[in-house]
């Protein structure tokens, strides 16, 4: 058979079997990347790669290690789940590195953390003065979380006396020109208040709209396929109307 035929039978057999694979995984690969599932993931990637591209040998044996590697990572999450002391081992724990505004060197010196990293991700959580720090507490995945001094935390509406506005998520109505009829009979609306909607807005059509959502405070927000801008690449290009 042809190389190039081979290779690219192989690489389907790769693509959907990584589909499969990392569809069973689930979302904690990515949500929850630790170290060990950043090299469990280079690991399975590789493996595919192999399948794929490595003629010399088979591609049943390469099948089979993505199989064995996608099982183990499975057990680790049931086990690791019904066991805390084993997520523990296998994640680690976070670490306080900040604590009533003092550095923990020794946690950092164990954790083999720089300085320099410290800062880095204090700046990424706008932070530039490390005495509005109360607590920093380096998480699993490697990113920190911050408690800021009391004194340097912005104030709530409840700590200014101010009415609370109940928060909620805004529904889509129409995408792509064509109207979201589920959502429209959870909000107990009809195709009819639709259209009444749009005429106020001047739109004859919902064919005429790429995006429309209502929020929860029962505005809407309508985006047109016909904005009459001007499309910007680079945001250097962009004057906007200063």
């Amino acid at each position: 058979m042809n190389e190039a035929l081979v290779v690219i039978v192989r690489g389907v057999i790769a693509f959907f079997t990584m589909l499969i694979f990392s569809r069973a995984l689930g979302k904690q690969q990515i949500s929850q990347l630790t170290f060990f599932d950043y090299i469990l993931g280079i690991t399975i990637g590789s493996t595919a790669s192999s399948l794929t591209t490595d003629l010399t040998s088979r591609a049943w044996p390469h099948w089979i290690g993505l199989l064995v590697w996608t099982v183990a990572v499975l057990l680790i999450q049931v086990v690791t789940i019904r066991w805390r002391y084993m997520s523990k081992y296998v994640d680690g724990e976070p670490t306080i590195v900040i604590m009533e505004g003092k550095i923990m060197e020794e946690a950092m010196k164990k954790m083999r953390y720089r300085m320099d990293d410290l800062f880095l991700q204090l700046r990424h959580n706008n932070i530039f003065d490390i005495m509005q720090v109360k607590y920093a507490i380096l998480e699993t995945d490697g990113r920190i979380s911050i408690l800021k001094k009391p004194e340097f935390q912005n104030p709530t509406l409840r700590d200014m006396n101010l009415p609370l506005n109940n928060a909620g998520i805004a529904t889509e109505l129409i995408y792509n020109g064509v109207v979201i009829e589920q959502n429209l009979g959870q909000l107990n609306h009809d195709r009819k208040w639709l259209e009444d909607e749009l005429k106020k807005l001047n739109i004859g059509s919902p064919s005429e709209v790429f995006f429309m959502t209502l929020n929860p405070d029962g505005t809407l927000y309508t985006d047109k396929y016909a904005d009459h801008l001007q499309s910007v690449t680079n945001i250097s290009d962009y004057r906007g109307p200063y």
